[in-house]
């Protein structure tokens, strides 16, 4: 995939690694459709990238407004080339264990990180089948595939968010669509000290060290139509 000029949504964009990537990815000449919650911090973020490339703010919650996050992109560019379903729900913090999380912050958990990607895939997919191109790129963690005391809700709404990249991945197969699953590894970022309050996390790598290898998968054609690796992203960035 071409980065220079192609249009990029990209979830969870006001700060952490979807600011990151999305500020990499504009100095690449992408234009940029980025979505999270934070009005305010949307727009500062919206403004950093408008100083190299076309971008687009959407506040929205990803669980609730899919629809419109997309259609604000195509009305602005005409197209969505690349999806990086970026966003993520913690849950509460600190993180309590499975016995103790309430249902209903579990239901939360799926909606934002298992739902929500598949959602905006269906809605980006037609035109990228149309057009026998497109890149879906799903962030995920090891928190999917190891099980972390505390981490249970998220840690299942990011296996969830792995079987459905693979089932897309194998169903897409052919279409000229890729799909990637990527875990970018443990980081020092706000959530993750939401996740693990009073940490020191200041040993590990920020968003910004691991954003440009976020990017290189995106641009990365030799893996056309096939599921990446969920470690890839982090042994790249380290």
């Amino acid at each position: 995939m071409k980065i220079k000029d192609s249009v990029i949504l990209v979830t969870g964009a006001s700060s952490g690694l979807g600011l990151e990537t999305s500020l990499v990815l504009a100095a690449h000449g992408a234009k940029l459709v980025i979505a999270a919650r934070g009005a305010a911090a949307l727009e500062r973020a919206a403004a950093s990238l408008r100083e190299f490339t076309e971008a687009v703010a959407v506040p929205a919650d990803v669980s609730d407004d899919a629809e419109g996050i997309v259609a604000a992109g195509i009305a602005r560019f005409g197209r969505i080339d690349a999806l990086v379903n970026n966003a993520s729900e913690l849950g509460p913090s600190p993180m309590p264990r499975l016995d103790a999380l309430r249902w209903q912050d579990f239901e939360r958990i799926l909606r934002v990180n298992a739902l929500a990607p598949l959602h905006l895939s269906q809605l980006v997919l037609p035109a990228m089948r149309a057009r026998g191109q497109g890149v879906i790129m799903n962030i995920s963690s090891d928190a999917g595939v190891n099980a972390y005391p505390g981490w249970g809700g998220y840690g299942a709404s990011k296996a969830a968010l792995e079987h459905v990249s693979r089932t897309l991945a194998a169903e897409l197969d052919g279409s000229g669509v890729r799909v990637l699953c990527v875990d970018p590894g443990d980081m020092n970022t706000t959530m993750h000290q939401l996740a693990e309050p009073g940490v020191d996390l200041s040993a590990l790598p920020r968003a910004r060290d691991v954003a440009p290898a976020i990017v290189a998968l995106l641009a990365d054609d030799a893996a056309h139509g096939r599921f990446q690796a969920q470690e890839l992203v982090a042994h790249a960035a380290r």
